[in-house]
């Protein structure tokens, strides 16, 4: 039931914004704005663009990181780009360059998890090892009604973090749910290690801000 829950959950935002712009529009002297979007796989494409799948996204993991190291709630408050926060509510900036973003979910996706040192990491960004946290098991928190499965992340993005979906189904194969699986699970087991699951952490984060629900 569990893998029903990942397969089946598909992304609840919209593809397509509705609010009007010009990419690369100047709404000030030498100001200028791009927008963008990225998906419940972490995958960044300019927002307007038809097509969105691996063949459209950004790629080269220097400019990737340079865009999401730059990531922040959108709180530009400038007469002719304020109205852009409910639709897009980041933005990564660049000297005078505004780019916008709008998520599927949020603007960190994790995507693998990775040894360095005595510690594991968890990436995001699609930069190879660049843009990582350090890897929490037992703040790992599933949303039943999604099957969605999240992991705290720096601030600037909103203190929160998608597992992408490929990743979490992997992970919960070793969740264990002490009150149900309709309920979120209460147990994880990494590297025999088996977690007792913080269920608390993601009510002070952006998910929560947005009105997501637990149960």
């Amino acid at each position: 039931m569990i893998f029903k829950r990942f397969f089946s959950s598909t992304p609840y935002r919209f593809l397509t914004s509705s609010v009007k712009y010009v990419q690369g529009q100047s709404p000030a002297p030498k100001i200028r704005e791009y927008f963008y979007y990225i998906d419940h796989e972490g995958m960044l494409f300019l927002d307007d663009a038809r097509i969105k799948n691996f063949t459209s996204c950004f790629k080269e993991r220097k400019f990737l990181e340079f865009f999401f190291k730059r990531i922040r709630p959108n709180d530009i408050a400038a007469e002719t780009s304020a109205h852009y926060r409910a639709h897009f509510p980041f933005v990564s900036l660049c000297g005078r360059e505004r780019n916008f973003i709008r998520c599927d979910d949020v603007p960190a996706v994790f995507t693998h998890v990775f040894r360095e040192g005595g510690g594991e990491r968890l990436c995001y960004g699609h930069a190879g090892d660049t843009l990582s946290v350090a890897w929490e098991p037992a703040r790992v928190c599933m949303f039943p009604a999604s099957g969605r499965v999240y992991h705290p992340a720096p601030e600037r993005y909103g203190s929160v973090g998608l597992i992408r979906s490929r990743l979490a189904i992997e992970l919960s194969k070793d969740f264990s749910f002490g009150n149900g699986e309709e309920h979120p699970p209460t147990h994880f087991c990494w590297n025999g290690t088996t977690h007792e699951l913080d269920t608390e952490w993601w009510k002070s984060t952006y998910i929560n801000q947005r009105g997501e629900v637990l149960e």
